[in-house]
């Protein structure tokens, strides 16, 4: 009964979602909570929450402080270099900006961390992306992928904790899945090139005829809302395809979001452009070498970075501020969807549903325990966390694996497969991250990114077992 009441709660949360007739924090409260009370547990649901929470509260505080830490990187210009560079590459042209949207998100992935991958694509891309008027699930799609295979790297986090279920080292488990992550890489890569091609067709892509005009458009694109007067984004036709979804302008935030990487903002501090960079890199080189937990570090750093780029308190004020929406509907998000989990796993709901999973497998299927072990991660990290199923549902699988033969490496790089896909899973904290940044609705993300990462998935599945690694 708890088997089909988790799969029951967990169709209706999504399509509540995707049919837009709840919003993701509602449904993620009042959908586990009425299960909650179905279940026959709802005096202990206090107890679900309490402990959900408790176990997200870390990841809320690391994405609070890495939002206000990266949102003055931002305003104090450190990304300006990229965005001209990936600009310079793009030339207004729809294809090439999916393209280079997948790259970018590709690049900064090798932080390890989702949340500041988005942070700096979706600064980066959406003045772009607004101002030709493309599609911005295209975007939060293409970014999201992009990360999800490169979340693979040893300190993003499921080859640590692969490795560390099955009592393994994490390079014995990614250096040789490095090829089929690749092939995952080229397919992210070629989808943008498709998709781009899509938008270049519903749109067009403007005619730059000079270096002289190419710097002025760069400049429009890069400053929008700035004094040079940029035109405003066209209209888009009616009927772009069906991954399209035609959005409503955003007013005044989007304006805001636009001059975020105006060239002449006064929020700029170029003399302490070294300062900046120094700090990020010495930032992100502690979280890999892990020598402070990341909700400190992003802490200290958010700390350092407002006193010594912005000494007057009103100015550190008015800096907070300005990133306060963001940091609210992200920390929002992560709270709620902590009654969610605590509700899956409080309820033995998630248990169930795993045990249940695994039970189904044929008795045939045992020399091939990698395989489905593969297959079988795409649909478990996606309603599952990283945690359940590399410490609940792994080891199991594992055991399985072992009684025919199939090794513990094996196993746990056919675990890895699923990433594209639970990179978008509404109990990742970082895609709240990607889509309140990019104005997208989290049911029109899910509505369209859910196919082809699946089909990066079983790409990267596919290669592995061609390349003899799975």
């Amino acid at each position: 009964m708890l088997t089909i009441l988790g799969f029951a709660m967990i169709a209706t949360f999504l399509v509540l979602i995707m049919t837009k007739k709840m919003s993701p924090i509602a449904a993620l409260v009042l959908i586990p909570a009425l299960f909650c009370v179905a279940v026959g547990k709802g005096a202990h649901l206090g107890d679900y929450v309490i402990d959900g929470v408790s176990s997200l509260a870390p990841t809320a505080a690391m994405l609070m402080f890495a939002i206000v830490y990266f949102g003055v990187m931002i305003d104090v210009g450190l990304f300006d270099p990229v965005v001209r560079a990936i600009l310079r590459f793009c030339k207004a042209d729809p294809m090439r900006v999916v393209v280079g949207t997948a790259v970018l998100a590709a690049i900064v992935s090798l932080d390890g961390d989702g949340s500041t991958t988005f942070m700096i694509t979706v600064s980066a891309m959406y003045p772009l992306y607004k101002r030709l008027g493309m599609s911005l699930v295209v975007m939060t799609g293409v970014a999201a992928m992009a990360n999800g295979v490169m979340n693979t790297v040893p300190w993003g986090g499921p080859t640590a904790r692969a490795a560390t279920a099955l009592k393994l080292d994490a390079a014995d488990i990614f250096v040789p899945m490095i090829p089929a992550l690749l092939v995952g890489l080229l397919g992210v890569l070629g989808l943008a090139y498709v998709l781009g091609l899509r938008e270049r067709r519903r749109l067009g892509a403007l005619r730059i005829e000079d270096e002289e005009s190419v710097g002025a458009k760069e400049a429009v694109l890069v400053g929008a809302g700035a004094a040079a007067g940029p035109a405003r984004p066209r209209k888009r036709p009616v009927g772009g395809g069906a991954d399209h979804v035609d959005r409503a302008d955003g007013g005044d935030d989007d304006e805001d979001l636009l001059k975020g990487l105006d060239p002449d903002r006064p929020t700029l501090r170029p003399r302490l452009y070294w300062f900046n960079a120094l700090l990020t890199g010495v930032l992100l080189t502690a979280m890999i070498l892990e020598l402070l937990p990341i909700p400190v570090l992003f802490l200290l750093g958010a700390a350092l970075a407002l006193s010594v780029n912005y000494p007057r308190l009103p100015d550190q004020k008015a800096r907070i501020a300005a990133h306060a929406d963001n940091v609210l509907n992200v920390s929002g998000m992560v709270f709620a969807a902590a009654v969610f989990t605590g509700v899956l796993q409080g309820t033995g709901m998630v248990d169930h549903m795993a045990g249940w999973l695994v039970d189904t497998v044929p008795e045939g299927l045992g020399p091939h325990m990698a395989l489905v072990t593969g297959v079988l991660s795409l649909p478990l990290t996606y309603f599952m966390s990283n945690d359940g199923f590399y410490f609940g549902v792994l080891p199991v699988l594992a055991e399985a694996g072992a009684a025919h033969g199939v090794t513990p490496l094996e196993m746990a790089r056919a675990s890895l497969v699923g990433q594209p896909l639970h990179m978008s899973s509404p109990l990742v904290p970082a895609v709240y991250v990607l889509v309140s940044m990019a104005r997208v609705e989290f049911g029109d993300h899910t509505r369209f990114v859910v196919k082809w990462a699946a089909l990066t998935c079983l790409l990267i599945l596919a290669a592995g077992i061609l390349f003899g690694t799975i």
